[in-house]
């Protein structure tokens, strides 16, 4: 056996009548629609319901799943302490994916549980099954700070354990949609809000989950969704093979989206292999980009490549440049890996003969060096995409008024303690937001007075 359906659910702890206590009423399409879910789950009788939620235990680099015989939660945090869960986990399906993941040197398993009671993510929709069916043990699993693709690779080692061990199983994915749908939601409106309702839904709906991939990471933070990361691992535990799916419902009353759409296996299709196809598209356009890249991207790009496989710096091409060769400049070397951060240093001005130089070991750092990230591997070689911010000379302003965060980049600067933000990034939409965000990166309080300094920047990408 294996995954024999898979569903994706909200969580809005209101829709528990001892929490809502009348409120609940106002979502009432989605009621009707979890207890459909239920149903259905009690008809199947699955041996395991395996249940990713966002307020599980969360590592920025691993992917946590609970351990243990059992587990305890309540409704206490909510107003209802009498609502109460005790379930029984699968230890032995726990205890195969973790194995998996070492095996496989993916970064899941079952350490650092901070927090061993259940989460609402989890117990929501624990809620409507248990009234409709009790024969099951739970895996429960968190999501992580990885890219999309990360958590659908998740998914598909999930898949790998269940079928090792014949389960029958169903999948739960648990998450809200946006949360600033309305203006009078408890968080306001953003116009990024309805658009993701309508495109995730659009795209469960119909089961086009190659198409997760392409929901931008600042989008999704504008629209302050809850659940992609959880809809993706579902969608790669299901990589593979054909799936019927229905949607049941979909509400926004509340300002909060709540979706719920059933998918249930067909066998196996080859087309639906999405990862696969989707690195295959990166690595193609990356090449393509590679191959039209300036001298300065080009350098970098050698400079990263040359380090990672060998080990050590290469030495200055001949092909470089008179206009890297004869000027001296600051820089920055900045690398993404599917659209996410994967290393960034650089140098607020010259330390190098030259900026062919500067740009040689900065792009060296960028992959070895950033303390935020583990060095780069080989493998990722081809997965990389390679900027370099070359800095003007900072000039010393009086006030944020004199900065634009499209045009300048910023340093603040509090005795010792400096911290540099460069211009144009994505998600940083104000002078405020900028300078907060320097200042984080200095190790500067927030009320502490600063000196600023503004530079412009020239980007080869």
């Amino acid at each position: 056996m294996s995954i024999i359906a898979a569903f994706m659910v909200p969580h809005p702890p209101m829709i528990i009548s001892d929490v809502g206590r009348g409120s609940e009423k106002q979502i009432e399409k989605t009621i009707k629609a979890y207890e459909k879910v239920a149903d259905e789950i009690a008809e199947l009788k699955p041996e395991t319901i395996i249940i990713s939620s966002p307020h599980s235990v969360m590592y920025s680099d691993y992917f946590h799943i609970s351990s243990g015989v059992k587990a305890t939660g309540s409704f206490a945090e909510f107003g209802a302490p009498q609502v109460k869960f005790d379930v029984e986990y699968d230890e032995e399906l726990v205890n195969l994916l973790a194995d998996k993941a070492e095996s496989s040197n993916f970064p899941a398993g079952t350490l650092g549980e901070k927090k061993k009671e259940l989460d609402h993510g989890t117990m929501v929709p624990l809620w409507f099954i248990l009234k409709k069916y009790k024969d099951f043990k739970l895996v429960r699993t968190g999501l992580s700070g990885y890219d999309l693709l990360k958590h659908y690779e998740y998914g598909m080692l999930i898949n790998d354990a269940v079928e090792s061990l014949g389960r029958k199983v169903v999948y739960v994915a648990s998450g809200d949609l946006s949360h600033k749908l309305k203006d009078y939601g408890p968080y306001g409106f953003a116009e990024e809000g309805p658009v993701y309702d309508s495109r995730i839904m659009d795209v469960c709906a119909n089961a086009r989950f190659g198409e997760l991939f392409d929901f931008d990471e600042s989008f999704c933070e504008k629209a302050a969704e809850c659940g992609h990361k959880s809809f993706v691992i579902m969608a790669g535990a299901l990589d593979g093979k054909a799936v019927q799916a229905t949607q049941y419902s979909h509400e926004d009353v509340t300002g909060v989206g709540y979706g719920i759409c059933s998918f249930i296996p067909k066998g196996k299709d080859e087309t639906r292999h999405f990862l696969n196809a989707k690195l295959k598209i990166i690595e193609e356009e990356l090449e393509q980009k590679h191959q039209k890249a300036d001298a300065y991207v080009k350098l970098a790009i050698e400079s990263a490549e040359y380090f990672v496989k060998n080990g050590d710096v290469m030495s200055l091409p001949e092909w470089v440049p008179d206009e890297l060769l004869n000027v001296k400049s600051g820089a920055f070397v900045s690398i993404h890996k599917f659209g996410a951060l994967r290393g960034c240093i650089g140098t607020i001005a010259s330390t190098k003969k030259n900026l062919a130089l500067e740009i040689i070991q900065n792009a060296v750092s960028a992959v070895s060096s950033d303390p935020r990230f583990k060095p780069v591997t080989e493998d990722e070689l081809k997965y990389l995409d390679i900027n370099v911010d070359v800095l003007s000379e900072a000039e010393s302003i009086k006030s944020e008024a004199e900065l634009d965060v499209k045009k300048y980049g910023v340093i603040v600067q509090s005795g010792y303690k400096r911290g540099l933000l460069l211009p144009d990034l994505d998600g940083v939409d104000t002078v405020e937001q900028q300078v907060a965000i320097a200042k984080r990166k200095g190790g500067i309080a927030s009320y502490e007075k600063v000196d600023l300094f503004r530079f412009e920047v020239v980007r080869h990408s």
